[in-house]
């Protein structure tokens, strides 16, 4: 699921800067809602990862 949704990001990517006519208001802020979106739930499936990984770090330094 997750790939095909990032194959049909990527795919409108494309189409989007390939497009000879200017792109509107309206389509940037789809556009920066959809990476806001993909990082946000980056975010939520790395975030415990990356806090035991600086946790494991910080005790290292003690």
């Amino acid at each position: 699921m997750f790939l095909t949704f990032m194959m049909k990001l990527y795919v409108q990517l494309q189409l989007f800067f390939h497009r000879k006519e200017g792109a509107t208001a309206i389509e940037y802020v789809i556009l920066v809602a959809v990476i806001a979106l993909v990082v946000l739930a980056a975010g939520q499936l790395l975030g415990p990862q990356i806090a035991d990984m600086f946790e494991r770090i910080g005790d290292a330094l003690t």
